[in-house]
């Protein structure tokens, strides 16, 4: 019928059956229900649900067992634990509770796959109790006559449900009230009981699943007793310095029990306990006295009591109380020692005396002062020096020797047995053997092996080791038969140099010392390496030792770490009493990185990085490539010097070109008529010092022929004659004996040229005594700068002609008379000066001539002088015969060959702009 609805009217349907009221109850009717209702289950444990519906719900909604679900906590159960028993009944079955959780509902899944929940029941999952262990009581002494008992008991394990506890106590004939436990499960407290009863206890304890009971327990609550402690302590000094009294009060009737005591006692400051012997108060007492206490020491005691005959429990301990004994003389000397010190003068010592206070329980009192005695001992006969010292210390001033000293500590009952300290002049006796270290907890302990010889006692003394400050020695004696010491006080990471000396009845022995630390770490800071030296293969690194604060231990080894930008890093290990190490092997021009770390027993530590660059060359590769360059380039220079002193006469050409000296040249003779007057090889006396006293420059007309007169003009025929004759070897102007610049010769064929070339000026320059360039000068020479070519005939009428026209030309020639007038143009070009005389006519005109001869003095080469000569007598010849229609006049009626005639260099007509020597 269902079917045939929308399934919201359904649903709205089965809401209204669930919740609609009912007439004859008031409450709400549901369409069914789930047994068992609320059920407590064991864990663990099988369980099975079942949901009924009601008949109503079926006629009505069309409702039956095949469509309920279940749920646990609105999680689905697998539809393999249910169980449709018949239309209206559906079960589900779980087998372990464990995994059953609340609520467990019950639902109808109808047309429309509307779920609706019809029922639901809450389910409890726990344990039935256990049974209840170690029942025990204890009876409380409250005050006086209160007490009270208080039993404990292990209830067991957790039973996830609420389980109730129960005491329960009675005699033999009478059953007391339960004492049931407040906020607690494990204990109970009776405030009602008797003692001298036997009395059985026991613990029940119920939940839903169950009840369990302890076994019982039977005690008389007198044995279980437990007392207040003494009350009222008190501490007083006894007569004896060793003894304290002690009194208290008990708190308990001795009608109801007897009492026996504990006493411990400690000092003040000490953590450990000592306790009176308990035969000494194992009977009823209020006092005790307790004896072999220290003199002059503070105690804190402490009492506690319990039963007599040691059934029960013992009470608290009572207040501490302290007491102080009195004092006594002191139990025993100070211990003493000294140090020496002998820098300042070796025959006299400045002698530190130190000693330690006494312990307070052996000092047995306030020391008021220490009385020092120093005798000598290889002096008996001088006196006894005393001293009285309120400190721990002296100093004395002593001459070197042996001396003993004695120390004595006084206090207000007595003084103490002296300590004796013998001073030897040296320590020649035996030392200990095998000094070593070995670190306990925060202890350091020192051992030896003791010397052959008999020892009184042994002196050790410790320092701590810094670089930045003396070391402060503290020390401690130890008896004779030991062979080992604790140090305390010893602080980690730090190092102590530890000397241990013993001492005999007749001396001392040498100290020996040994570095030690109670505890190492890696040392603080890495050491700063860097490099002395650097090669091409190698380098020097050099590095400081780390200070003694920094290392934190010893140091076993240093490691030096280096590498390339990109290689593999290198590891070297460096015994630690090095600065320095050298790297080998490495590659030349190449930039490393190196670092160093330092190691101890418990790490390392890596300074920071240094950088270095090795050299491209290595030692002596350097001079190896420039002493053989510079070898070369010396030998270089030497092999040019050798070759320019051999070719000097070459290069002197080239860089100073000697100049034609005009009296070595072989020139004809001014007149071949006089050739015989002139001595050429004499330079004295073609040349007198003197002769030229000056060189005038006198311009003249190029056409003015009429100056000069015929027998001036006589010599040049000569000349022109003999020139048909060497023509061709004669090289014009530019190769003239007077050395010239290269000229073109004037010929007959120059004859047609115009004036034009022969009008400039001729420009003459005289060589006086001072050399050139250092050369020593031969003589004074003349020679001729003109850029004109030379005449070779006499001027002709023709030649002028064409001179009318062009601009004046003008001629020098030399004088040697600046004196003379020199606008004379009427007087002959060759006038001789006053000083010459008609006699030495011929030596001025040797002066003239340019003497060329074949043995020259220059240094110059005898091949290029030669050929010099010879194109030097070409060209006069040439010079002096072109243009020449007459022969020369012989002189002593003999005509001359060309071989025979006199070479000379004679004077040319002007020819428009010649020039002509004077």
């Amino acid at each position: 019928m269902c079917s045939r609805w929308s399934w919201v009217a359904c649903a709205f349907y089965l809401v209204l059956n669930i919740c609609s009221p009912d007439a004859s109850s008031g409450l709400v009717q549901s369409c069914g229900h789930i047994i068992p209702e609320s059920p407590v289950l064991a864990l663990g444990s099988n369980f099975t649900a079942l949901c009924i519906l009601n008949e109503s719900c079926l006629d009505f909604g069309n409702i039956y067992a095949s469509q309920i679900i279940w749920k646990i906590k609105n999680k689905l159960v697998p539809k393999e634990q249910y169980r449709e028993i018949n239309r209206t009944v559906s079960s589900v079955t779980f087998n372990d509770t464990s995994s059953l959780a609340t609520p467990l509902t019950c639902n109808i899944l109808a047309d429309g796959q509307i779920e609706q929940n019809i029922y639901g029941i809450t389910v409890t999952v726990g344990l039935a109790p256990e049974k209840p262990k170690n029942l025990s009581c204890i009876v409380h002494q409250m005050s006086r006559l209160t007490y009270v008992m208080t039993c404990t008991w292990n209830p067991g394990r957790h039973t996830f449900l609420d389980t109730q506890f129960r005491l329960r106590y009675s005699w033999p004939e009478e059953i007391f009230p339960d004492c049931i436990p407040r906020d607690v499960n494990n204990s109970c407290t009776v405030t009602d009981i008797q003692f001298f009863v036997n009395t059985e206890i026991w613990v029940e304890a119920t939940n839903a699943l169950g009840k369990a009971e302890s076994d019982p327990l039977v005690v008389d609550p007198i044995d279980i007793v437990k007392p207040l402690s003494p009350q009222n302590v008190s501490v007083s000094s006894g007569i004896l310095p060793t003894v304290l009294q002690l009194s208290w009060e008990n708190w308990i009737s001795d009608a109801v029990m007897t009492l026996k005591f504990n006493i411990r006692y400690r000092i003040v400051g000490d953590t450990n306990w000592m306790e009176v012997p308990s035969e000494d108060t194992a009977s009823p007492r209020t006092s005790f006295s307790v004896q072999g206490l220290r003199p002059y020491t503070e105690y804190v005691f402490s009492i506690r009591c319990m039963k007599e005959d040691g059934v029960g429990y013992w009470s608290d301990w009572s207040e501490e109380k302290t007491g102080i004994t009195t004092e006594d003389q002191p139990s025993k000397g100070p211990p003493i020692w000294r140090i020496i010190d002998a820098t300042h003068s070796p025959t006299s010592w400045t002698v530190h005396l130190i000693w330690k206070a006494l312990k307070p329980f052996e000092a047995n009192g306030v020391i008021l002062q220490y009385e020092v005695t120093v005798r000598d001992k290889l002096s008996p006969s001088s006196p006894v020096r005393k001293y009285n010292v309120t400190g721990t210390n002296h100093t004395l001033q002593l001459p070197e020797g042996t001396y003993e000293v004695t120390l004595i500590a006084r206090n207000s009952v007595g003084a103490s047995p002296p300590s004796v300290l013998l001073i030897p002049a040296s320590n020649s006796k035996a030392p200990v053997k095998n000094l070593r270290t070995l670190p306990k907890h925060d202890k350091l302990w020192v051992g030896w092996t003791a010397p052959n010889s008999y020892v009184l006692k042994y002196v050790i003394e410790w320092c701590l080791v810094s670089s930045s400050s003396d070391c402060i020695i503290e020390w401690q004696i130890a008896l004779g038969d030991v062979q080992g010491v604790d140090l305390k006080g010893i602080k980690p990471f730090k190092c102590y140099l530890i000397t241990v000396y013993p001492l005999y009845a007749d001396g001392q022995g040498s100290g020996q010392s040994v570095k030690a630390y109670l505890k190492q770490d890696r040392p603080s800071k890495g050491p700063t390496v860097q490099t002395k030296k650097v090669g091409k293969a190698e380098a020097v690194l050099t590095w400081n030792h780390l200070t003694v604060e920094e290392q934190n231990g010893f140091i076993r080894n240093y490691t030096i770490l280096y590498k390339t930008i990109d290689g593999n890093e290198t590891v070297v290990t460096v015994d630690p009493s090095k600065t320095e190490y050298t790297l080998s092997s490495l590659t030349s021009d190449t930039l490393y990185t190196v670092r160093m770390m330092a190691s101890t027993d418990n790490g390392s530590r890596t300074g920071p990085d240094f950088t270095f660059t090795t050299q491209k060359f290595g030692k002596g590769e350097i001079e190896a490539i420039v002493v053989p360059v510079c070898l070369a380039f010396l030998l270089i220079v030497l092999l040019g010097v050798l070759f320019c002193f051999n070719k000097r006469d070459l290069i002197k050409k080239h860089i100073w070109p000697i100049v034609p000296d005009p009296s070595k040249s072989n020139i004809a003779q001014w007149s071949p008529q006089v050739p015989a007057k002139h001595n050429f090889n004499s330079k004295d006396q073609m040349y007198p010092e003197g002769s030229f006293t000056d060189v005038s420059v006198v311009e003249i007309e190029a056409d003015d022929k009429k100056s000069f007169s015929e027998q001036d003009l006589k010599p040049f025929d000569l000349l022109k004659k003999e020139k048909s004759t060497s023509e061709g070897h004669s090289s014009g102007i530019g190769g003239s004996s007077c050395m010239s610049s290269p000229r073109q010769s004037v010929s007959d064929s120059d004859e047609g040229e115009t004036t034009q070339n022969t009008s400039s000026t001729v420009q003459y320059s005289t060589v006086v005594l001072n050399g050139y360039r250092d050369q020593t000068p031969l003589q004074v020479f003349s020679r001729s700068e003109s850029t004109q070519p030379l005449l070779d005939s006499e001027e002709r009428s023709e030649d002028h002609s064409g001179g009318a026209d062009s601009t004046t030309q003008r001629q020098q020639y030399f004088r040697q008379n600046g004196g003379q007038d020199e606008t004379n143009t009427d007087r002959p070009c060759f006038e001789r000066t006053k000083q010459i005389t008609h006699d030495n006519e011929g030596d001025l005109v040797g002066f003239v001539q340019l003497q060329i001869s074949g043995q020259s003095s220059q240094p110059l080469g005898l091949g290029m002088e030669k050929n010099i000569q010879e194109a030097a007598l070409s060209s006069v010849i040439q010079t002096c015969t072109e243009g020449q229609t007459e022969r020369p006049e012989t002189v002593e009626e003999n005509p001359l060959s060309v071989d025979e005639m006199p070479k000379s260099y004679l004077p040319q007509t002007v020819r428009q702009g010649g020039y002509m020597p004077q």
